[in-house]
């Protein structure tokens, strides 16, 4: 009997492994039958893997795994201990004398919280996957926790007055079509309600008692220079709907548009930002309906993410400011 999923979609499993002393994390989403994967990267200063495989004309069609992960491009290890634990259990691209997992990854840059020397492992990955596939049961923590635990916000004018960010996650849903996202949200910008406009976390007030609104960030960020590739906002979308790679690869551009709704300025030279998508096709549904519900999806994760955060490595987050 399928167990249900912790973010659910039938099939898939997200797990984190976190370090709250070092300040950093990972975070695995599994799907062990395999899912149509696609990808957008629209950040300036991304650090990632197996982002060309989803390309549509590539010929690898299933993408078993995703793993957002802190530590900057060093913590693209952890993708590679995932992708030994699927080996273990069997699950990948069957290459004749083996299987070969394909496992996607990005990293945030965290190495300014907890300890800058410790990075999420190749161990941790493989927990990560072990976690997601042994307990799929166990409630995804969202915050500080997985790839969000050294995550922060608001760097226009550096870290001074940035606030703390963190691990969100959601679930849409359009009759059958479900759309679920997770985002590790590590912005240079400011997180704001898309509904309202207001800032939840961003860069802070001259007292640090209160947050700017995304124009007063950027009029006092003039004349100074953001903390350059030391920010990103990344994602994974995660849809019951059928589709193809090239599908799944619009939808993933499509879902950028969550980005633009919840941050402010977004996909700068600044920011690696990346969005994975897995399809698992249960559910026939039109491309850009997926798309707009996955926008909605990642728009949610990424105000969760900052409204869940807690205050720690000496910055303050959203709800102890009555923000969230």
């Amino acid at each position: 009997m399928e167990v249900m999923s912790n973010l659910g979609i039938e099939g898939v499993y997200a797990a984190n492994v976190t370090n709250e002393e070092a300040g950093t994390g990972c975070t695995a989403i599994v799907c062990p039958k395999g899912a149509t994967g696609g990808v957008d990267v629209r950040g300036g200063a991304p650090a990632t893997r197996e982002t060309d495989l989803l390309r549509p004309e590539e010929t690898v069609q299933q993408l078993h795994a995703v793993v957002l992960s802190g530590g900057s491009a060093f913590g693209l290890s952890a993708a590679c201990g995932a992708a030994e634990e699927l080996e273990r259990r069997g699950i990948g691209f069957d290459v004749g004398v083996g299987v070969v997992p394909i496992v996607s990854s990005a990293c945030v840059f965290d190495l300014a919280c907890g300890s800058p020397d410790v990075r999420p492992s190749v161990a941790d990955g493989a927990e990560a996957v072990r976690l997601a596939l042994d307990e799929p049961w166990r409630e995804l923590e969202c915050g500080n926790a997985g790839a969000g635990c050294g995550c922060t916000v608001g760097k226009l004018t550096g870290h001074e007055r940035a606030m703390k960010g963190g691990l969100g996650k959601s679930l849409c849903q359009l009759g059958e079509l479900s759309c679920a996202a997770i985002a590790a949200v590590n912005a240079c910008g400011t997180i704001v309600d898309p509904q309202t406009g207001n800032a939840i976390a961003g860069t802070l007030s001259d007292d640090r008692a209160s947050v700017l609104s995304a124009q007063e960030a950027q009029e006092l960020s003039e004349g100074l220079t953001p903390l350059q590739r030391t920010n990103t906002t990344i994602s994974c979308v995660v849809t019951n709907a059928r589709l193809s790679k090239a599908q799944a690869t619009k939808v993933a551009q499509m879902a950028a548009d969550g980005y633009a709704h919840a941050i402010r300025p977004t996909h700068t030279t600044s920011d690696g930002d990346t969005i994975f998508v897995m399809a698992t096709g249960e559910v026939d549904a039109p491309v850009d309906r997926v798309g707009v519900l996955a926008a909605e999806a990642v728009e949610q994760a990424i105000t969760r993410g900052a409204r869940d955060a807690r205050t720690a490595y000496g910055f303050p987050a959203s709800r102890d400011l009555g923000q969230a």
